[in-house]
């Protein structure tokens, strides 16, 4: 194993983004009916957070055949460290009310592309996620 600073060195002298950021992986420890209570205010919770900057992505995550929802989540946040990735997320009502739990692990981003179309004169940017080449 390579620690994980010297990893992050190689991998901006090779040229890649290296951009650090926080995966955290919510999971379901209570009743459904208990999490669907807390939903309104973890998603104004993440909605906040999305205005700060903080929070990159996050939604729900389906069982392992593709077909159900589970009711656990990914959340990716932006921020300067580890600890305060984990007191982001501490926060979030789903954790604090205790129905759900979470792991955090670190996320280098090296690759990968993401397209938008910026249009100066119109002051307007549109962004397609659906864009999917498979």
């Amino acid at each position: 194993m390579i620690k994980w600073n010297d990893y992050k060195a190689q991998a901006k002298d090779r040229g890649s983004l290296a951009m650090e950021v926080y995966m955290i992986e919510s999971t379901v420890i209570a009743s459904p009916s208990e999490v669907g209570r807390h939903l309104p205010d973890h998603l104004a919770y993440q909605a906040k957070l999305e205005q700060a900057g903080i929070l990159m992505f996050a939604g729900p995550l389906s069982d392992e055949t593709g077909e159900m929802m589970t009711g656990s989540g990914l959340i990716i946040y932006r921020t300067r460290s580890l600890e305060s990735a984990k007191a982001l997320a501490e926060e979030d009502p789903m954790h604090k009310k205790g129905v759900r739990a979470f792991r955090i692990r670190r996320w280098l981003i090296n690759e990968g592309s993401l397209q938008l179309n910026v249009k100066l004169s119109a002051q307007q940017v549109d962004f397609d996620p659906t864009n999917q080449s498979d």
